[in-house]
């Protein structure tokens, strides 16, 4: 690989970047719906796997137990989520209710408004690309990942 074709500078800083404007972008639409991005996902993944311990729904997200700890409360305070005995006495089940339910329709539609503004910026084949470059990189990631430990 020579100079030419060799990558420049730091991949991390890039791709914080690039998450730092499109979080932005993101965050404009779904705050319209009183919400923030990592609520929406939140609610979102509620809805598609159903009840779950907490536990599980921290590993869907990717997320260590205290900050899911974190983004849960103000969502059971808001109504959006319950809490409730697990199948043993140590695990809780989180569930989404109809308030939840309605947000999360809300939402949304200020989340297709936001990726619909991206595809336009960018171009959908350009959104297409990343999210298959994303993909790749991510299994790649996690399988050397999985090696070391």
């Amino acid at each position: 690989m020579d100079a030419i074709t060799k990558p420049q500078g730091c991949t991390n800083f890039r791709l914080r970047g690039l998450t730092r404007l499109v979080s932005r972008l993101y965050d404009a639409h779904i705050a319209a719906a009183g919400l923030k991005t990592t609520q929406y996902s939140l609610l979102t993944h509620v809805m598609r796997y159903g009840a779950l311990r907490a536990t599980d729904l921290a590993d869907h997200l990717n997320l260590d137990a205290s900050t899911l700890t974190r983004n849960l409360k103000p969502m059971i305070a808001a109504g959006w989520l319950t809490q409730a005995e697990g199948p043993d006495a140590r695990s809780r089940l989180i569930r989404i209710n109809e308030a939840g339910r309605e947000k999360c329709a809300e939402a949304q539609r200020c989340w297709r408004a936001a990726q619909r503004e991206l595809n336009s910026i960018l171009g959908s084949d350009r959104v297409l690309e990343l999210h298959v470059l994303i993909d790749e990189s991510i299994k790649r990631l996690r399988e050397t990942a999985g090696a070391r430990m």
